[in-house]
């Protein structure tokens, strides 16, 4: 590997303290598994401090408890009596239901629960079919959309779901409890959250309160967080710190790396994602690619897999190893793991759309049954399934100039190694950082400074890799093989 640039990015002297900072901004990713807190210089980006606390497991959560970690994460990065501006990046999708007392119906289902698989169905037939959905909201449903979510509720819990009088996502309803959580008025969310939702159109940037309505089955009047600008300040907190727009978190992680039309990000966290920024909509009525939208104003056309940074440590468990040794048994085996393929379902998929699918180990003989190809093909395995999704937005039409490789399982030098390889070309990895925090505090920069600050990122690493066709052939034979299951 060879350091290198890529501009523009951030500055990142991380671990760094500057005692007399101009301005602090302070970015939030409340994220599936836990929260993470950065506090950062306004003008230059340098990290100040940060915090974190976890989350409980589950795809089932009572939204109280991501408020609590928050104020936990908040107070291990010694709190935000001196913080300007905060804005909060979130998982996308999950279902915060509230009722007309502002209180929380029913526990948050979020992007991974796959109860709503049939319910989005429905939703799309009902609109017209795949393209139709696609044409009106940017992407074909699938179980994580909260509309799915909705009609789920609707369909299972209709005592329930006749108390609606909001809906939020985690993000919007953070970023309402810091400003007390009473007030609907005071609800708030960007374009690029609203975008996964379902209801919401991307290209016009309003809510489409018909496709509400087919998955409530009802057409009374729901309260919608307002959609501000992503430069602009939403409500303020009783301490007077102002808060931004704030983002989901694939779009907090875009513009945390500064990428522009060209880059595509592979994030490997719980969700393995491949998007990039675009300057035009997609509306994929094969359901591959969701056509959301970015912080900028652009686009994010965006292919989720479910299954990530999990199968490294399905992969570490099974052979009882840690993740540095876990990628010396993978590099040791050579590409392909002597025919060694894993299919890397475990907790159903989401692209391709097979949410009830598990997981498959194909080809196993005496010569791969070891460590090394156990290893090797796992990685593989969750790689295969985002080449897949770099392919799907090429498709589109989508340029790829440079894949840019995030997420905690990108730290890994294997998965860097046998990413290139894979992709058929070089991959870029920044230096580790909480991206979704970090592009959500620059957001809060540019609406407390009134212009995008051009953070420097420092050093990243090339990595270029011999080309593995083969792998992608043999790992497309099994997906196709599995279709059915």
């Amino acid at each position: 590997m060879n350091g290198g640039e890529i501009a523009p990015l951030w500055s990142t002297l991380t671990g760094a303290v500057y005692p007399c900072p101009m301005a602090l901004v302070a970015g939030v990713d409340s994220s599936t598994q836990s929260v993470k807190i950065v506090v950062r210089d306004a003008d230059t980006g340098a990290l100040i401090r940060e915090g974190r606390a976890p989350h409980p497991e589950g795809s089932e959560v009572d939204p109280k408890h991501w408020w609590e970690a928050l104020q936990r994460a908040i107070s291990s990065a010694g709190g935000l009596s001196d913080v300007a501006a905060i804005a909060i990046g979130g998982q996308q999708h999950g279902m915060v239901t509230l009722d007309k007392s502002g209180e929380v119906i029913r526990p948050a289902l979020l992007w991974n629960d796959t109860r709503s698989a049939q319910a989005a169905e429905i939703l799309n037939r009902e609109a017209g079919g795949n393209q139709a959905m696609a044409d009106a909201c940017g992407s074909v449903l699938v179980a994580s959309f909260t509309a799915s979510k909705v009609r789920w509720m609707a369909d299972n819990e209709s005592e329930q779901a006749a108390k609606i009088a909001a809906i939020a996502l985690p993000h919007d309803w953070l970023s309402w409890q810091l400003q007390g959580g009473k007030d609907f008025s005071k609800l708030f969310t960007d374009r690029s959250d609203a975008s996964g939702t379902g209801y919401f159109d991307p290209v016009s940037s309003s809510y489409r309160k018909d496709l509400l309505a087919l998955a409530l089955k009802s057409d009374r009047e729901i309260y919608l967080p307002r959609i501000i600008s992503t430069n602009h300040f939403g409500g303020v907190m009783e301490s007077g710190t102002k808060i931004a727009a704030g983002a989901g978190d694939n779009a907090g992680a875009a513009f945390g790396v500064q990428a522009e039309p060209g880059d595509v990000i592979v994030s490997l966290g719980t969700s393995g994602t491949a998007f990039s920024v675009s300057t035009t909509p997609t509306h994929d009525g094969t359901g591959a690619v969701a056509g959301f939208a970015d912080v900028t104003g652009n686009y994010l056309p965006l292919v989720c897999t479910l299954n990530a940074a999990r199968i490294l440590d399905s992969a570490a468990r099974i052979l009882g190893v840690d993740f540095e040794r876990l990628a010396v048994l993978a590099l040791e085996a050579p590409a392909g793991a002597l025919g060694l393929s894993l299919l890397p379902y475990f907790e159903g998929e989401r692209t391709p759309n097979r949410p009830n699918a598990t997981g498959v180990f194909s080809g196993m003989t005496l010569a791969n049954s070891n460590p090394e190809c156990i290893a090797r093909a796992m990685i593989e395995g969750m790689l295969c399934g985002l080449t897949d999704a770099v392919d799907s937005l090429i498709a589109l039409g989508v340029s790829v100039d440079r894949i840019i490789l995030v997420g905690g399982a990108a730290k890994n030098p294997a998965v860097a190694h046998i990413a290139s390889s894979l992709f058929g070309r070089e991959v870029i990895i920044p230096p580790a950082g909480e991206y979704v925090a970090d592009g959500v505090a620059r957001q809060a920069a540019w609406a407390l400074l009134g212009d995008v600050p051009l953070w420097d990122l420092g050093k990243v690493s090339h990595v270029q890799s011999e080309p593995t066709p083969h792998v992608m052939e043999k790992y497309r034979a099994l997906r196709d093989a599995t279709v059915s299951w």
